[in-house]
């Protein structure tokens, strides 16, 4: 590390920094624009706001928006140093242009770092602060109300449907749970009401009646009340809301895993959150590469006209994304390749844009 790459790297860091508090702080202000009805409504105090929801929306709109945060800074303070001759006078000293990179190099590889540890640990827990709050103040009219015709899968051959289900007392009616093997039922239990006994962790059904099928032999009877253990709980009948991005990595992983094993459908939202984390860490390198390659070159429109092209790009890396990802959950489209599609074609771009950049 040479002066002139410290200099470049604290040009980077500084103008992230600088950068960063004046987007949170818009984005704050639009927030508060937003919800100051709600705050209002359920007379909450200003340390509640910050404590209890602002503690958690900051780090989430940071990391949310972190590679553009990052992109635009690399675009201004490079395109700065273009201006001022400084980078034709970098080159015109015998730096190679490859050489003049190491320092967003460096730079862009501790952004993602820090992205990736807080995508894992520190954004999630932010979150479920943030959601929390949402959920008791801002969605608290959505929540609790009573669930109609709810199915769940609990394992890989036991459905049970609940015909109505109160959230807030724990019970149900019109139950139903069947266990398929193959193409053939097996077991079929009916209750007309579900309450959940806190006291055993188990659930209590009356007015049951039982269906055990065993290839053409079939045995029936029935109770006034049992008590059934299922591996299934009232808070996960609960439906809470954007639960993946609540969970740390170690327990979105533990999630996955027993969802799998109960045969649960629609898992892909968790995939690409899990991926999700780890692509928004490698688009802080790719986008920065972009943006110190754009900016870089000393044009006739300045700044302006490289910050005007650096959110184009940017723009256009969210409809990428935001494609990409509805694809995935809802046409069935590979996680994995869903998350990393923006950072396949924007990496191309970076590698185009280096081989054609003045060296």
């Amino acid at each position: 590390m040479t002066k002139i790459d410290w200099y470049i790297l604290r040009k980077f860091i500084g103008t992230f920094i600088y950068s960063l508090m004046i987007l949170l702080v818009i984005s704050v202000v639009i927030d508060i624009t937003e919800k100051v009805d709600d705050f209002m409504n359920n007379n909450l105090s200003l340390k509640t706001i910050v404590v209890d929801y602002y503690f958690g929306f900051i780090p989430h709109i940071a990391a949310l928006l972190f590679p553009l945060f990052i992109f635009i800074s690399v675009i201004f303070f490079t395109s700065k140093m273009a201006y001022r001759s400084e980078i034709i006078a970098i080159l015109s000293a015998g730096v190679s242009f490859r050489r003049l990179l190491r320092p967003f190099w460096i730079g862009a590889f501790l952004f993602a770092g820090l992205l990736w540890l807080g995508n894992r640990w520190t954004v999630p827990n932010a979150n479920r602060i943030r959601t929390k709050f949402e959920n008791t103040y801002i969605h608290a009219r959505d929540e609790g109300h009573t669930m109609y015709d709810k199915t769940t899968r609990i394992d890989s051959f036991t459905y049970v449907t609940f015909g109505s289900y109160d959230p807030n007392y724990h019970s149900g009616s019109n139950f139903v749970l069947e266990r398929v093997e193959g193409l053939n039922m097996t077991l079929k239990i009916r209750a007309d009401r579900i309450s959940w006994d806190s006291t055993q962790k188990k659930w209590r059904l009356d007015y049951v009646s039982l269906r055990r099928i065993k290839g053409l032999k079939e045995t029936w009877w029935s109770k006034q009340d049992t008590i059934l253990k299922l591996t299934l709980t009232p808070k996960e009948m609960e439906e809470a809301k954007n639960l993946q991005e609540a969970m740390t990595t170690p327990e979105l992983d533990r999630f996955i895993a027993r969802e799998e094993i109960r045969g649960a459908e629609g898992l892909n939202i968790y995939y690409v959150e899990k991926y999700r984390r780890t692509a928004a860490a490698a688009a802080v390198v790719i986008l920065s590469l972009i943006g110190a390659i754009i900016a870089s070159r000393k044009v006739r429109g300045g700044s302006g006209l490289h910050l005007a092209l650096g959110i184009v790009i940017s723009a256009t890396y969210i409809i990428f994304l935001q494609f990409s990802t509805v694809f995935s959950t809802k046409a069935n489209l590979n996680p994995l390749l869903a998350v990393w599609i923006p950072n396949f074609v924007f990496g191309a771009v970076a590698i185009w844009l280096y081989m054609r950049a003045p060296k």
